[in-house]
């Protein structure tokens, strides 16, 4: 297929710049196994979660990944965290004038040094001031990195919204948004109805962001990230195959994880990189049904989602849903997505 065949038209009013006032207060497009739209509320979710189903929930936790500092010339730079590493190391994206060549000493808000070590690509090696670890450089000068298309610097209020409410491991420089609809009340009313939650970890990097550039969506190479499947959480799947409940992956990454861990058609514990590619015609192993949000038009993750439910349902729902003025991307609306029969 190709690269073209995903886009559709998205009128900029409908990016969503801010949060809604409350997490569950957004809407909820639901896309069922004939290709079928219909409008509801997120809080309607409930309704179409079973007895025995097993919501799978991403538990990586947002770093406020973006620095703010300037070269000792004193020209202006802006690091991205990219991911965390052994030695007080990091890889990074940087933004200057010149790109600092290693062994420049970067100034961070007056209050540390980043030493540049090198670069691979478009990522910077660079090492932070021993004095603390990064992340603790990071949590006391970091600010939350804002994905491209919310116009505006990032705000207080956006240290827990750009958060899931149950995220508990630090390394994840973009947000795995589906998660952001669910608060506490509503983990506890899905439990209530018999329906179990687990959890996977990737940490979404920047590359999330990365648009498809070759016309042949083939040809495109995916960035890699970390995840981690436990043997709890294999444990957790099997029971709930033997009881006839569902797998409800809460967003792409999710998914990605419970694909990434069943190479071999079983789900098994697997911890380390993958950079898994599912578009139209994927086999899917262990997810039955996906919660996500509004993706970018030609994007991975519309590939994604047209690999579940189909391509032909995806891209009309996604007309629905710009006719229906949803609220896309990271703070926008959700969508429940079935497999297609």
């Amino acid at each position: 297929m190709k690269r073209q065949d995903f886009f559709f038209h998205l009128p900029d009013c409908l990016i969503a710049q801010q949060p809604a006032t409350e997490r569950r207060a957004s809407r909820l497009l639901v896309l069922d196994t004939q290709g079928q739209c219909s409008d509801r509320q997120f809080v309607d979710l409930l309704g179409y979660i079973q007895p025995h189903d097993l919501l799978v929930f991403n538990n990586t936790r947002v770093i406020p990944a973006r620095l703010f500092g300037e070269k000792t010339s004193g020209g202006k730079v802006e690091l991205l965290i990219e991911r965390l590493l052994d030695n007080n190391q990091a890889w990074c994206h940087i933004r200057s004038s010149k790109s600092p060549k290693a062994g420049a000493k970067l100034i961070i808000e007056q209050a540390f040094e980043v030493e540049v070590l090198g670069r691979q690509g478009a990522l910077f090696e660079v090492r932070f001031d021993p004095a603390k670890t990064p992340l603790e450089w990071l949590e006391a000068y970091g600010h939350m990195p804002l994905p491209p298309y919310i116009e505006r610097a990032d705000k207080d209020e956006d240290k827990e919204r750009y958060q899931t409410v149950y995220g508990t491991r630090p390394g994840a420089v973009a947000a795995p948004t589906a998660g952001l609809h669910f608060d506490q009340p509503m983990l506890d009313a899905i439990q209530a109805k018999g329906a179990n939650l687990g959890f996977v970890t990737l940490h979404v990097g920047a590359g999330t962001f990365k648009p498809v550039q070759v016309d042949n969506i083939a040809e495109h190479i995916m960035h890699s990230e970390w995840i981690e499947v436990t043997p709890g959480l294999v444990e957790q799947v099997k029971q709930t195959r033997a009881k006839g409940g569902r797998v409800i992956a809460v967003g792409t990454t999710s998914v990605r994880c419970l694909e990434s861990a069943s190479k071999t058609g079983e789900l098994q514990a697997y911890s380390g990189e993958t950079d898994i590619f599912i578009t139209p015609g994927y086999e899917f192993k262990q997810v039955d049904v996906l919660l996500t949000n509004f993706h970018l038009p030609e994007s991975t993750l519309i590939m994604l989602v047209s690999a579940l439910a189909g391509y032909e349902p995806t891209m009309a729902a996604y007309r629905h849903a710009v006719e229906q003025q949803y609220r896309f991307f990271s703070y926008g609306d959700a969508m429940l997505v079935f497999k297609k029969d």
